[in-house]
């Protein structure tokens, strides 16, 4: 084995993406979220890292995230970043940051909201604060926190 190669818990993907500095035990939930059931994946939880003390690492084979995938990452991991593996090698990275309007990522938590009620209106939330995230519902005005909203992706 290569020195490059000596620390490393499983092996380098050729191509794909990995995403890195999740809060450590959100790693399932994004896994879960992003429907990778059918995909290879490999989800390492609770490894060491300098910056985080601990993380969770999504290694995602053969596929590259959507924008509207990375946006969900961001509400659930704002600090994740998002590689892009070609080639053994990461080509692209990318921060997972929150947009400033969401548009059919979240269902709103208000059950008497139009975006619940109607199928065809779109559902759409204003950013009002990144770090803890808030939302505000574009069409029912109300505020909403991480915890309100993380089990209503659409």
């Amino acid at each position: 084995m290569n020195k490059e190669n000596e620390n490393l818990l499983v092996r380098k993907i050729e191509d794909g993406t990995v995403i890195d500095h999740i809060e450590r035990g959100k790693g399932m939930k994004i896994y879960k979220l992003l429907n990778l059931k059918e995909e290879t994946c490999i989800l390492l939880t609770n490894v060491e890292s300098k910056k985080l003390g601990r993380k969770d690492i999504l290694k995602i084979a053969n596929k590259e995230l959507l924008q509207k995938d990375i946006d969900k990452i961001a509400l659930i991991a704002p600090n994740a970043t998002i590689n892009i593996i070609k080639d053994w090698k990461v080509v692209e990275k990318r921060k997972a940051t929150l947009p400033n309007i969401l548009v059919n990522i979240v269902s709103c938590p208000n059950r008497n909201c139009v975006t619940r009620m109607e199928k065809d209106v779109s559902t759409k939330f204003i950013v009002e604060k990144r770090e803890p995230v808030k939302l505000r519902c574009f069409y029912c005005e109300r505020v909403f926190e991480k915890e309100d909203f993380e089990e209503l992706f659409t």
